[in-house]
């Protein structure tokens, strides 16, 4: 969907598009099964996957590992996509679509950037204040390694 709109410097037309944003998550697990997890700074709180905006020029590995690092201090290294998510309630503040990675780190997490505090909880007692469709992903996840 595009609508034509007049510059108000220059009287060009240009046009905005209303596309869904583009984001990824990235799901980290520890040696000992548990998957790390970090408390959002900004609404909408609650726990969540790290991950964050894909910036433009930037790929989804890049912005996975961007995202990672500036939300938890961790280098992720060994990574694949797992799936995407594309709901367009997913995210209460507007449409958007997730490509979920699952990777390897390495370094201590600690919270940074968006992230009030972050760590790890085994997949079957997971918090319960769970932000936008983490936790539908972790469900998805959890079944995918039983089978």
């Amino acid at each position: 969907m595009r609508k034509e709109v007049r510059c108000s410097r220059c009287g060009n037309v240009v046009y905005v598009y209303k596309n869904p944003f583009l984001t990824v998550d990235c799901i980290i697990e520890n040696d000992s099964g548990e998957v790390l997890l970090i408390r959002r700074r900004n609404p909408p709180h609650g726990w969540a996957l790290p991950g964050g905006f894909v910036e433009y020029g930037e790929s989804l590995e890049e912005a996975m590992v961007r995202e990672t690092k500036e939300e938890t201090g961790l280098e992720v290294w060994k990574y694949s996509q797992f799936r995407a998510y594309s709901d367009p309630e997913r995210d209460p503040r507007f449409h958007t679509v997730s490509v979920v990675f699952m990777g390897k780190a390495r370094g201590t997490p600690r919270a940074g950037d968006d992230a009030g505090d972050c760590r790890f909880f085994p997949l079957d007692n997971l918090p319960s204040d769970i932000a936008f469709d983490h936790a539908r992903i972790l469900d998805d996840y959890r079944k995918w390694k039983e089978q």
